[in-house]
């Protein structure tokens, strides 16, 4: 059990951090004290704000003696409330900023030594300065910060060609809950010595070690681009076009996404200044983009894959980006769903992940699941076919108050969904986490020997569950 931190816990810490490391001042705290998504509020004793990884281990050996709380936290631009404290007032809010040094960046060796609090687009224009691409990207990218991605291993637009944040992380200087610190940045391609920490740290949120740094793989800038808007009848042959492309364009492909015309439609009325690609509207369309170095032509190459596709009445129309305007214009229109959505009403998101193969049958199969469970509810899917993760959001019937239906059905519909997917092989949480608002869905819904296995590593490295308590496993 955890325990309030004492007024003589709050006094070492402050002269520890200083005034710029300390403030129990509520006006500031408030802003970091509710999610991004506005779902979750709660208190804290005091903010933390050490400068360095020094001040980060001895923070917490200071709350480990009194056995104090302590919740990580970076940009605060997470999805489910996994950076949050809870509303006793009894933890302490421990945010990652002041990491703000790129330590280094090697050229040669594609890798990069990137303290916990760097914004993550402040890092991509570093690497782009260098001639390299950080390649993971999303659309809080100008918030979330490094630590807060591997501690989430945050997917994206680009996981198809380069994987999670997990795949780009060469190693991590983290941590534990003793306070001793974890160096692992040391990039090696072999290591035999066990358990693999950082993999283990990449993922946990926070729950397992406080992620101060990390060493993150870079690849060489794209200066070759083609993005093509489609429009087709069904995920159905979306996925057939992902295959040929991935077939015949192997590591040019570098994003698949999908999106319904609702999506679109919602899109065009709320958010201004966007235009549909296409002339005319089709059920469902699919955003794809090559990249390279520049030594192929990537538009020939594209243009002659869909050619073959339209004549094999696999997609019904087709444009490819001009320059980069059209390309961003693309892609404003993908990113500005969830914006749209919010302008359309409340809404339930999942961010589920099942294999590739199976996505168009869950796409197809679960609207009607939940019609005939929830009459007058509506489903829409999203997002990123190419690794088998879709936004599936579910609105609540047109003719009720929506707020007030989802506070009664919510739970149970998300039941419903996360127990289709699972049917099917998958996974509740593709990139978002599990945080507070999914803990007690895993904890009914998985396997008990993975929840068994997990909750044996939390024991095993966080016997006092000092870190990030409430938080992914109960």
């Amino acid at each position: 059990m955890t325990q309030p931190p004492s007024p003589r816990l709050l006094d070492r810490l402050q002269s520890l951090l200083g005034p710029k490391g300390f403030s129990d001042d509520p006006e500031v705290m408030a802003p970091w004290l509710t999610d991004w998504r506005g779902k979750y509020h709660g208190r804290a004793a005091a903010m933390l704000s050490p400068a360095s990884t020094e001040e980060v281990a001895a923070v917490v050996r200071l709350c480990a003696e009194e056995g104090a709380a302590l919740v990580p936290q970076g940009g605060n631009s997470g999805m489910v409330g996994g950076a949050t404290p809870d509303a006793s007032g009894d933890q302490l809010l421990l945010s990652l900023r002041r990491l703000s040094r790129i330590r280094s960046i090697d050229e040669t060796a594609r890798l990069a030594v990137v303290e916990a609090g760097v914004i993550l687009e402040t890092f991509h224009h570093a690497a782009l300065d260098r001639g390299l691409r950080f390649p993971l990207t999303l659309g809080g990218k100008g918030s979330a910060t490094i630590g807060g991605l591997v501690s989430t291993n945050a997917g994206g637009t680009q996981v198809l060609r380069h994987g999670t944040m997990r795949a780009l992380v060469a190693g991590i200087e983290a941590v534990l809950p003793d306070g001793s610190i974890f160096d692992g940045l040391a990039p090696l391609k072999k290591d035999n010595r066990g358990y693999d920490l950082k993999h283990l740290l990449c993922g946990a949120e926070g729950t397992l070690g406080i992620v101060t740094a990390a060493c993150l793989r870079l690849v060489p800038a794209a200066t070759a681009r083609a993005t093509v808007w489609i429009g087709l009848e069904s995920p159905d042959m979306a996925l057939t076009l992902l295959r040929r492309l991935d077939a015949a364009l192997d590591r040019q492909l570098e994003g698949f996404e999908i999106i319904p015309h609702s999506c679109l439609d919602a899109v065009l009325r709320h958010i201004p200044q966007t235009r549909a690609p296409l002339a005319a509207s089709h059920r469902w369309y699919a955003l794809v983009e090559l990249a390279g170095d520049g030594g192929e032509d990537l538009d020939a190459a594209l243009e002659a894959q869909l050619g073959e596709a339209l004549e094999a009445g696999l997609i019904a129309d087709v444009v490819i980006a001009k320059n980069d305007a059209e390309s961003e214009a693309f892609w404003r229109l993908r990113d500005s769903i969830s914006e749209a959505e919010r302008a359309e009403g409340p809404a339930l998101q999942h961010d589920i992940s099942v294999p590739v193969d199976a996505m168009p049958r869950f796409i197809a199969e679960n609207p009607a699941r939940l019609a005939a469970a929830f009459p007058g509810a509506r489903a829409l899917s999203f997002g990123h076919l190419g690794d088998g993760n879709v936004h599936h959001h579910v609105q609540p019937p047109a003719d009720v108050d929506g707020k007030a239906w989802l506070a009664t059905h919510g739970e149970d519909l998300s039941r419903l969904v996360y127990r289709h997917v699972i049917e099917l092989g998958g996974s509740i949480s593709a990139e978002h986490g599990i945080g507070q608002m999914k803990r007690d869905l895993l904890a009914e819904l998985d396997s008990p020997a993975r929840l068994a296995a997990l909750r044996g590593v939390k024991a095993g490295l966080d016997p006092a569950g000092l870190f990030n308590p409430g938080k992914l496993i109960d």
